[in-house]
């Protein structure tokens, strides 16, 4: 997991999850634009594999706020930006009659989470 502070914002990245785009991306829009403490309730209550994941990441970007600014409180974050982006694929070949193969795509994708303070707060 990589860590670092964004100008606008706490950033957390996960990189590598083998897990494919296509599936992950639903879960990070039910969050997108969320509170901090709205999207961890949302995601303990996604059963999706993605969802896991995601909610660690998020945990790691409000932990890197938290740590940057000891004035910020977990109520004052929002998500302020999640993108899920197309990693590389493991390609596994799969055996089939005949003697013939077919290859098997093994999907990855990097998950970066941006948090930041709420304007009103």
């Amino acid at each position: 997991m990589t860590d670092t502070t964004a100008k606008n914002g706490y950033r957390a990245t996960i990189k590598y999850f083998i897990a494919s785009p296509t599936k992950v991306r639903p879960v990070a829009n039910v969050i997108k634009r969320k509170s901090y403490t709205d999207a961890m309730a949302i995601l303990e209550h996604i059963p999706n594999k993605g969802a896991a994941l995601i909610s660690q990441t998020v945990k790691s970007a409000a932990s890197n706020a938290l740590n940057g600014n000891k004035k910020l409180d977990e109520d004052m974050l929002y998500i302020k930006e999640i993108r899920i982006d197309e990693g590389p694929r493991l390609k596994r070949l799969w055996c089939r009659g005949r003697g013939r193969a077919d290859v098997q795509l093994k999907r990855m994708c990097h998950i970066t989470v941006i948090v930041d303070e709420k304007a009103g707060a």
